[in-house]
């Protein structure tokens, strides 16, 4: 049975006020939080760094398109209002983190420890490192090809694209020519300042820490281990952040906001993360970054995979997302106009899944394979919903 505490869940300090999109108001909050990504950016990629100038570029990018897609006022930031909620937003995430984390923190520092202690020992830290950065670097311009594969797609099916989107909450955003190509864009540029914003902790940590070659095979076996705890406590963990990213406001105009700030498309994906938020989930949360490199490649490449094809909810535009997929995953009406589901959306099990699925079922903790627990039972959510059934019928209709 899943393990469902409204207190614990739901808990917040002060006032719920529950957010889905920027406001004009939100102006001030959002140059506040690309300046702290641009911050991030250049203490650890390096001020002048051809990653940083990309990130100063990018966040540029997006200043000037929220003006564009939400205007501007001049409001007092929240940051400045309500300075509590900046220390809010580290307790919640210290309250909210595994001891799974602090585990993978502390033997990244154990091996560190015995590569000191044992410098006659050939380590190869040298080696590591350099293997290590050409592992960060294989990632990320991989997935940013296969974003750019994505984003052809979509411009070579914009009609298709357009058709879907004037079906759904978009239409007023995508209704002239200009609209749509400037989503479409927006969507890629999202995904690849997120992309890049999130793998400063793990740049950070393969820059800083040495690796050893004689501790690998214990060390990758006790990460995998590791990483396998984690999957335990997955769901709820997710549930919980997710959860206050739409009801902890500061946490939505300075965390999850830019994740659902651009097109229900895979090429704005990076495992569900808004720019900082990645910062903040690979630092309290996920703990890929404190593996030895390999496992945080392996890990992070299909996480992040995973959740691009996963993402893509307009029908019939690369990475398709098979129709069984939607019979057991109801993420995508998080990204049309609905708050709910805020867990991961899963429901592997239920009668009409196929065999497939079950036996995937089998494989899982409950907390992933049935994530659509936690909100059947802290909201009352129904799994047989219309919003549902209408995206089916949009899907039908559009997917080819």
């Amino acid at each position: 049975m899943l393990d469902v505490d409204v207190s614990k869940f739901h808990d917040l300090k002060g006032k719920v006020k529950r957010r889905m999109v920027y406001q004009k108001k939100d102006f001030f909050d959002y140059l506040i939080m690309l300046v702290f990504c641009s911050i991030l950016s250049g203490s650890v990629y390096g001020w002048t760094s051809t990653l940083s100038v990309f990130i100063y570029i990018l966040c540029a990018f997006m200043l000037v398109s929220f003006v564009i897609r939400h205007g501007f006022s001049l409001s007092v930031p929240i940051i400045f209002k309500r300075p509590q909620d900046v220390v809010l937003m580290f307790y919640y995430k210290l309250k909210n983190m595994h001891t799974v984390i602090l585990f993978a923190m502390a033997f990244l520092l154990l091996e560190n420890l015995i590569i000191y202690l044992t410098p006659g020992l050939p380590h190869m830290t040298d080696f590591t490192r350099e293997a290590a950065i050409w592992l960060f670097f294989i990632h990320f311009i991989g997935f940013s090809i296969y974003r750019t594969v994505i984003l052809f797609d979509h411009l070579r099916k914009k009609d298709k694209v357009q058709a879907f989107l004037m079906e759904t909450q978009w239409k007023r955003k995508v209704n002239t020519q200009f609209g749509l190509y400037f989503e479409i864009f927006h969507g890629y540029l999202t995904g690849l300042l997120t992309h890049i914003v999130l793998l400063i902790p793990w740049y950070f940590v393969i820059t800083t820490f040495h690796f050893s070659v004689l501790l690998m095979p214990l060390v990758c076996w006790i990460n995998l281990l590791t990483a396998k705890r984690f999957m335990g406590k997955l769901g709820g963990w997710y549930y919980r952040e997710h959860w206050l990213g739409h009801n902890h406001e500061f946490d939505f105009v300075y965390l999850h906001g830019p994740h659902h700030d651009a097109l229900p498309s895979g090429m704005i994906a990076v495992a569900g993360n808004g720019f900082l938020e990645g910062v903040a989930r690979y630092t309290f949360g996920i703990p890929h970054a404190f593996y030895n490199p390999l496992i945080s490649f392996f890990n992070s490449t299909i996480d992040i995979k995973n959740d691009i094809d996963m993402h893509q909810y307009i029908p019939g535009v690369f990475p398709k997302l098979d129709r069984d997929v939607h019979d057991v995953f109801q993420h995508s009406l998080h990204h049309l106009g609905k708050l709910e589901p805020y867990g991961v959306g899963l429901k592997l099990d239920h009668p009409g899944a196929s065999e497939k699925h079950r036996k995937m079922a089998k494989k899982m903790p409950e907390s992933l394979h049935n994530s659509i627990g936690f909100d059947e039972k802290l909201n009352g959510y129904k799994w047989d919903n219309a919003a549902f059934r209408k995206y089916i019928k949009l899907y039908d209709k559009y997917n080819d």
